[in-house]
């Protein structure tokens, strides 16, 4: 058995060897326009890595810490909540945490704060996506370029040859389309990454504005029921004149 899973551990990296070797061929055949193809895949794989992993450290349960700030409001009012909110990470924390600063100057004050610095927590999250788009466009571009030049280059040979040989159109024509095909692997695979992203932001931004929205009635509900200093009924009452008319 120990022999058996040693022959597949020995063919399986043999396999993997093989396809490394392969890899390295073709890049090597598709030219100098492979290299900024690279460039692209490598810097593009390092954005999407990021943003991945940063939306997934700001991703929380909404619902779970909404629960959480409503119970410090009925317990402790404003200043427990922002407690919980200085102790949470994430864009809804920290628009939350914005919004309750300036719960003291009514709930209009609020509701601005709360649009604007949820626009800048949405600015944050999109951080990077730019240049992960670029590179998804630039990519193909590039190796459609390399595979022009190398269609030029090709001309040129079967011009200073004299003679259009089939291995030698065949040659330059299979050279020349190696840098497309770099091109479109590497916006394929970026592409994936800059979808999971979107996808994630427009989760978490509707989080943000469902939340928000719940965090500005549970203030108004609570300021409804704070005591007054003059009751409402009394205002609506008129004093008694001893009952002449």
């Amino acid at each position: 058995m120990k022999l058996y899973s040693l022959v597949l551990l020995l063919q399986e990296t043999a396999a993997e060897t093989s396809f490394t070797n392969e890899l390295v061929q073709r890049f090597n055949e598709g030219g100098g326009f492979m290299w900024p193809v690279l460039i692209c895949l490598v810097i593009g794989l390092a954005i999407g890595i990021e943003r991945i992993i940063t939306l997934n450290m700001a991703d929380t349960n909404t619902r779970k810490f909404l629960a959480r700030v409503k119970g410090a409001l009925d317990e402790g009012g404003v200043t427990q909540a922002l407690q919980v909110c200085e102790n949470t990470r994430g864009p809804v924390a920290s628009v939350f945490h914005a919004g309750l600063l300036r719960a003291d100057e009514g709930i209009n004050a609020v509701e601005k704060a709360v649009v604007s610095y949820g626009s800048i927590e949405m600015s944050f999250l999109e951080r990077g996506l730019v240049w992960l788009s670029l590179f998804i466009s630039i990519a193909p571009m590039l190796g459609f370029l390399g595979t022009v030049w190398g269609m030029v280059e090709a001309f040129d040979a079967i011009e200073q040859a004299g003679d259009i040989s089939p291995s030698l159109v065949a040659g330059g024509i299979k050279v020349a389309l190696l840098t497309t095909v770099g091109g479109l692997v590497v916006a394929i695979i970026l592409q994936f990454f800059y979808n999971y992203a979107v996808s994630k932001i427009d989760r978490i931004v509707v989080e943000m504005e469902e939340a928000s929205v719940e965090l500005i009635d549970s203030l108004v509900l609570m300021e409804g029921s704070r005591p007054l200093a003059e009751p409402a009924s009394a205002k609506a009452i008129p004093p008694s004149d001893g009952g002449n008319a």
